[in-house]
């Protein structure tokens, strides 16, 4: 029963963030913002939907290795598996900004969460934990990041004034504003459905919740960014999936752990070090990818992240 419930919260989870990027975009174009502020607010927001509403669950219900585990597995699932499935499907085109300015910023965002977990070696404590304060770090980053793009997409709009948003269709929004209130309900009733039900199939099958977290539920809620890259790749748009997912692990490390530990500080296994470090490792090895071949990933790159990803999901398998 608790992996049926858990499927169904997957489905609900999913559903509703499609439903929530749909409503919130059709009504921030009803009000007249721009389209790329659209593209790198909402819709960013929504593909991250899924594990903000299962990280912020997992906090509030103390399950904080679900936590981590979910933030730190999906990001390690997009720059590798989900990138590098992309990339083997399709060479993988790189924005000059996105090797300059965004992967850099995500592998920053690593760099500091490593620094702030990491009690027991820089401060000698008995335990690793991310505190309110930290939190409140990660969140101050994220508004920095957040100015960032605003920017961007206010600099891309002034190049290019003729944006004019087409409103043929300038009804009242009721259905946009019915879209956005069943969506964001399925994205937390899907987010408890997971979190409620991960803790038990961890509890039966003698699973530890960090080992839930990087995989079960790390998978499961990185589905929204696979289905897109994927689809991209098919259209031969695939320079669009990267800029996404680096975009898609700023914001789950910066606002989405960083809104969790204000919440309430977070107290996990240390094991998860190892996960961040490789993290960092995968984020540098995706810089050099970017830097070579004419900013192309191509297929033999694809692959290489495709197998470390394997590796890594055998490792910490055995390491439970």
């Amino acid at each position: 029963m608790s992996f049926l419930l858990l499927i169904i919260g997957f489905v609900v989870l999913i559903k509703g963030a499609d439903y929530f990027v749909t409503g919130s975009s059709q009504l921030a174009k009803y009000f007249s913002i721009p389209p790329i502020i659209i593209g790198l607010t909402i819709v960013a927001f929504g593909t991250s939907a899924p594990e903000a509403a299962v990280s912020i669950s997992a906090a509030l219900k103390g399950s904080d290795n679900i936590t981590m585990g979910n933030i730190i597995g999906s990001n390690l699932i997009n720059i590798s598996l989900i990138i590098g499935l992309t990339a083997f499907i399709f060479p993988l085109e790189v924005k000059k900004t996105t090797i300059v300015k965004e992967i850099p910023l995500a592998l920053l965002g690593a760099i500091i969460v490593l620094v702030l977990v990491s009690d027991q070696f820089l401060q000698n404590q008995e335990v690793n934990t991310l505190s309110r304060a930290d939190g409140l770090v990660l969140l101050g980053f994220f508004s920095v990041f957040l100015y960032y793009i605003i920017e961007v997409a206010l600099k891309s709009q002034n190049n290019h004034p003729y944006y004019l948003l087409e409103h043929t269709d300038k009804e009242k929004p009721k259905k946009s504003i019915l879209y956005t209130i069943v969506g964001l309900t399925g994205v937390i009733l899907g987010g408890w459905l997971v979190v409620e039900n991960s803790q038990k199939i961890a509890l039966s099958l003698g699973m530890s919740e960090t080992l839930v977290g990087l995989t079960i539920v790390a998978i499961g809620t990185s589905l929204p960014e696979l289905v897109t890259a994927l689809t991209a790749a098919l259209k031969k748009e695939s320079e669009i999936a990267l800029g996404n997912i680096i975009g898609s692990n700023i914001f789950n490390t910066l606002f989405v752990l960083g809104i969790s530990a204000t919440i309430r500080p977070l107290l996990f296994d240390s094991k998860i070090i190892i996960d961040i470090l490789l993290m960092i490792a995968l984020t540098l090895v995706l810089l050099v990818f970017s830097t070579t071949h004419k900013r192309k990933i191509n297929k033999a790159e694809g692959l290489s992240l495709v197998m470390i990803y394997i590796i890594y999901l055998t490792f910490i398998i055995i390491r439970n």
